[in-house]
């Protein structure tokens, strides 16, 4: 009979292959560990220079907007601002706040030269988005905030995030020119290229809440490169089983004695 070679036909290959494949997934997953590695150190510089930022003392704008012009980045640098809020422009921001629904407040202010920042004033539960039911809040005249600047983005971060609403004044995303178009200001006005998150100073009537900004970054990046190395290390020690046992066969059972 032929089948003798032809059965063992596979057996030629069966073990280089999967050696082969035990190689590409034990290099994948050492790759994938290092790359954890680099970003926990980036994640580590980037929490630092938070830290670094929030904790200096404010700056007035115009050296803001000049880091701004030098850096491109100014998210977190504590600013100061003065002008006066345009209320009727002001925008929403779908958000929750210590596990209560409902929108971030962004208004317009305009500044002495006539060019407007958007200011996020804080936190106003889901029920108060109507202005009329904070009053006391839309403080009128001149005004000086105090807070965060923040970087403005270039697009919708995530095909996840939903689209952005101006009709119905809903906004998922930081959209600055979105929200000037549908504030209805003039095309002719300069919008400042950031944003500033104002800070916890209260508001008359207590809305908005201020102070909302996230500064805790989660890093997870070391248990992320601990799960893959392990992977890589159980991945390897399974192989070097498998080699031994092959090199090794258990003597077949049911032999016949001599």
């Amino acid at each position: 009979m032929t089948a003798g070679p032809t059965m063992a036909a596979p057996s030629r290959w069966k073990w280089p292959l999967a050696g082969f494949l035990a190689l590409l997934a034990f290099c994948v997953l050492v790759g994938l560990g290092f790359w954890q590695v680099e970003r926990l150190h980036w994640k580590e510089g980037l929490i630092r220079q938070i830290d670094e930022r929030i904790h200096a003392p404010p700056r007035p704008l115009a050296d803001v907007e000049e880091l701004y012009r030098i850096a491109g980045d100014v998210d977190y640098v504590p600013v100061t601002a003065t002008g006066t809020f345009l209320h009727d422009g002001e925008r929403h921001f779908l958000a929750t706040w210590k596990g209560e629904s409902g929108f971030y407040v962004y208004t317009p202010l305009e500044l002495a030269d006539g060019r407007i920042v958007f200011v996020n004033r804080g936190f106003v539960p889901y029920g108060m988005k109507d202005p009329a039911k904070r009053r006391l809040g839309q403080v009128r005249g001149t005004v000086t905030i105090t807070g965060l600047a923040r970087n403005t983005l270039p697009a919708k971060p995530s095909s996840l995030v939903p689209d952005n609403d101006p009709d119905g004044n809903v906004f998922y995303w930081k959209d600055r020119d979105g929200m000037a178009r549908s504030a209805r200001l003039p095309a002719s006005v300069t919008i400042l290229p950031l944003f500033i998150d104002a800070d916890a100073s209260p508001n008359p009537g207590g809305l908005p809440i201020g102070g909302v900004t996230m500064v805790e970054m989660p890093n997870s990046h070391l248990q992320y490169a601990v799960t893959w190395f392990g992977l890589a290390a159980a991945l390897a020690g399974v192989a070097v089983m498998m080699a031994l046992r092959g090199r090794n066969p258990p003597a077949a059972s049911g032999a016949a004695e001599p």
